[in-house]
């Protein structure tokens, strides 16, 4: 019997170390010695980059659109990474019909109010492109003298709670809502508690029942000099308050 030499030495047919078709990795499977090893030389800072101005060239594109198609009844501003669109209560309803129809911004996120004194309301609506990723906040202004704006619910149907809630906690009225009732408080709430004119004053209009410091009921010894709660006027509410 001819004993094998190690590693192929003096044996004719042997491959010399480092030669030949393949080499045999750490598994057991043979890999052609001239195959490239794959290496992963992305920059992930080059990636951020490339997408943010991907999503810029995106918002652009965007802004152009809602200019072209309204001209100069919108206002197009940049804030914090999202646009808005500013329009008058008459295209109200159409800027919402355009971002849906028009931009592909299908999904509804949410619709709010904003107090602006002296003499306005900032009714805003957010909306989102599922396929591309692109929000917009969408917004007009109502006069409080006269706070109403057409309903959102016939472009948008998830807006119904929504502005349900914007009217109770601002006084905003939608026409034609299809049942604009209060949603969060209690039966008998006087007043809209977001306004800012809205006086938070509980303590001061009545007794309190759950009273924490001596004669804050009404009963009891005399309590310390009261502290009115935030924004209260100092001669608001009734003499002993």
């Amino acid at each position: 019997m001819t004993a094998t030499p190690p590693n192929g030495q003096n044996d004719p047919d042997a491959t010399p170390h480092g030669q030949g078709d393949s080499t045999t990795t750490p598994t057991g499977q043979d890999v052609p010695s001239d195959t490239p090893t794959a290496q992963d030389n992305s920059d992930p800072d080059q990636t951020d980059t490339e997408t943010a101005e991907a999503e810029t060239a995106q918002g652009g594109a965007v802004t152009a659109r809602i200019s072209a198609h309204f001209g100069d009844r919108v206002q197009i501003s940049e804030s914090y990474g999202d646009t808005t669109a500013d329009v008058a209560p008459a295209d109200w309803i159409a800027l919402l019909t355009y971002a849906r129809d028009d931009l592909g911004h299908a999904f509804f996120d949410w619709l709010t109010g904003v107090d602006d004194p002296p003499d306005a309301f900032l009714v805003v609506a957010h909306v989102y492109n599922p396929e591309t990723g692109s929000r917009l906040l969408l917004r007009t202004r109502v006069p409080k003298d006269h706070p109403h704006l057409p309903t959102a619910v016939g472009v948008y149907r998830g807006a119904n709670w929504h502005e349900r809630e914007t009217y109770e906690m601002f006084g905003v009225i939608f026409d034609d809502h299809p049942n604009l009732v209060p949603l969060l408080l209690p039966d008998g709430f006087e007043g809209h508690p977001l306004r800012k004119d809205f006086i938070l004053a509980a303590r001061v209009a009545k007794p309190w029942p759950g009273a924490k410091e001596p004669g804050e009921s009404g009963h009891g010894s005399p309590s310390r000099r009261k502290t009115l709660p935030p924004g209260v006027p100092a001669d608001w509410g009734p003499p002993d308050a």
